[in-house]
């Protein structure tokens, strides 16, 4: 294979090597010379095609060299049609070989348009291989190798082209194969054992390689008069939307196509007038929306002016121009409640924003005074006041959309009350039977309108308290609890109708959102009275 790039077409015609040379190692069976048969098909198609495209670039060096001032190409036009006199001689010399074959396999059947005995394998071998390996293979090695050298003259002097005519243990393609095949040389490699169609397709690969270092010498020929021609070599999809969001029962309509660009180029593409970087033959252009003027429904249309400068196949640079329009939207955001929330001292306050407007392309970073802000994602912002006013910035891409103002207010003092053994609550007006009360609870209950909006943070609990058992202005003994009920069993024993309980809260405490515990003041509420009957 010589160095250099290869065009899709060369890329298949290498593809069917493969597969040819693997072929080859097979045992024969009529469904394998088939195969041999259309893969034959296939390569003379492909050369076919590939001689006009040849012919068709001598063409267009004859024509330059038309131009006024071409005559200074004259050279390089007959080292062209040189290379196009090679060639033909070579394609026509391994043509005449196939016909050897064709007839070695006893001619065209005309009923059939196929070879007569296509199986044949003998005297493919005396012919191509020979009994003292004499036979046309290594002719046809000789000159295959020699038209390289003749073409090496002609070409590119910088690439070096590799022989077309190479022995197994030169074939890297063959390089684990058992020993026996890599001690053959090219005749025994291609030609023995080999069945009629097998060896047609061997001799059409190798008139494809011949058409391909053709198309590569004519290529550096072209370029020497100013010639090249831009391969598209890497294609991808382009959708081109009418618009990018649509509402509920509105058409959505896009155009569909094939773009591609080639790897042998950068193009210069700027926008203004301004060069923008370019990866993978496409521009890449990025800026901030600059707001202005917007109509009724928010909305500003901006414009821009592509231009796309390559260099065209005479040399010259041609250049491409694009106006393009995009819509900016007027920046907003709202806060999801039919008015601001109040926001709590040193709470967990969640919010949730959004934007209409910027859609999917909205995510907000929050900022301000007052406040800790913590972001959640979606929208969401947990704000966490440290002072008495919060101001709360929104801001989207680096630019602010809205400051909101909000009111702080106090944790509300939670519910105090108390229970008895069975959990239902204590009649603090008319009062409980002395002899049935042995457990005292205090409860700590969350402002519920609290509890709803600050869940994270309304975990309260009574942490101590004592309860005294009275009686007229004597104190006749008492409980303490550190949380949770207190067993009053030994008050109990002393206590009689008219005698009364008297609970003292020594302290309420409150978990926050981050786990913490904190104090919290209940004032007068701090002592309640228990009427005994």
């Amino acid at each position: 294979m010589a160095a250099g790039k290869e065009s899709p077409r060369q890329k298949m015609i290498n593809m069917m090597y493969l597969v040819l040379t693997a072929m080859l190692a097979l045992q024969i069976s009529n469904a394998i010379l088939q195969k041999f048969q259309l893969l034959n098909n296939s390569l003379e198609r492909a050369n076919s095609s590939a001689n006009e495209t040849n012919e068709k670039s001598v063409g267009a060096i004859k024509k330059e060299i038309e131009k006024p001032g071409g005559e200074k190409y004259a050279d390089v036009l007959r080292r062209a049609n040189d290379v196009r006199k090679l060639t033909a001689e070579m394609d026509s010399y391994i043509g005449s070989l196939k016909q050897e074959v064709i007839n070695a396999g006893g001619g065209f059947d005309a009923e059939t348009g196929g070879v007569k005995n296509p199986s044949e394998e003998e005297k493919v071998a005396i012919l191509m291989v020979g009994a003292n390996k004499n036979g046309k293979g290594y002719e046809l090695k000789k000159k295959l190798n020699e038209y390289v050298i003749a073409l090496q003259k002609l070409g590119d002097p910088s690439v070096k082209m590799s022989n077309l005519a190479i022995d197994a243990s030169e074939d890297p393609a063959l390089a684990k194969t058992d020993v026996t095949t890599r001690k053959k040389d090219f005749s025994e490699l291609y030609f023995a054992q080999t069945p009629v169609p097998a060896a047609l397709a061997v001799l059409s690969q190798k008139q494809s390689e011949v058409r391909r270092l053709e198309a590569q010498t004519l290529e550096y020929l072209a370029k020497q008069v100013g010639i090249q021609e831009i391969k598209f070599d890497e294609i991808f999809a382009v959708v081109i939307p009418d618009a990018r969001a649509v509402v509920a029962g509105q058409k959505y309509h896009a155009e569909i196509a094939i773009g591609a660009y080639s790897k042998s180029i950068t193009p210069r593409i700027s926008i203004n007038g301004s060069s923008i970087p370019v990866k993978d033959g496409k521009g890449i252009y990025e800026l901030t929306a600059q707001g202005g003027e917007y109509d009724k429904n928010g909305k500003l249309t901006r414009s821009f002016r592509a231009s796309v400068s390559y260099p065209a196949p005479d040399g010259s640079l041609k250049t491409v121009d694009k106006e393009e329009s995009y819509t900016v939207l007027q920046p907003s955001v709202q806060i999801e409640s039919a008015s601001l929330p109040p926001l709590y001292f040193k709470c967990a306050n969640e919010i949730q924003t959004s934007s209409p407007g910027l859609g999917a392309l909205y995510s907000p970073t929050f900022g301000g005074s007052g406040a800790e802000f913590i972001p959640g994602g979606g929208g969401k912002v947990t704000v966490v006041p440290n002072s008495a006013q919060v101001t709360m910035n929104v801001s989207n891409g680096g630019s602010v959309l809205k400051s909101f103002p909000f009111r702080v207010r106090r944790v509300p003092k939670p519910d105090v009350y108390f229970t008895n053994q069975s959990g239902a609550k204590l009649n603090e007006k008319g009062g409980e039977t002395a002899a049935s009360l042995r457990v005292i609870n205090a409860v700590a209950a969350a402002d519920e309108n609290f509890k709803t909006t600050n869940p994270k943070d309304a975990a309260f609990r009574v942490a101590e308290y004592q309860v005294f058992l009275a009686r007229g202005s004597k104190p006749l003994g008492s409980v303490v609890s550190n949380g949770g009920p207190a067993n009053i069993s030994s008050l109990a024993q002393q206590a009689q109708a008219g005698d009364r309980y008297v609970i003292e809260i020594k302290r309420v405490e409150r978990r926050n959102f981050k786990g913490e515990i904190e104090s919290v003041e209940i004032g007068s509420s701090s002592i309640t009275t228990i009427n005994l009957k």
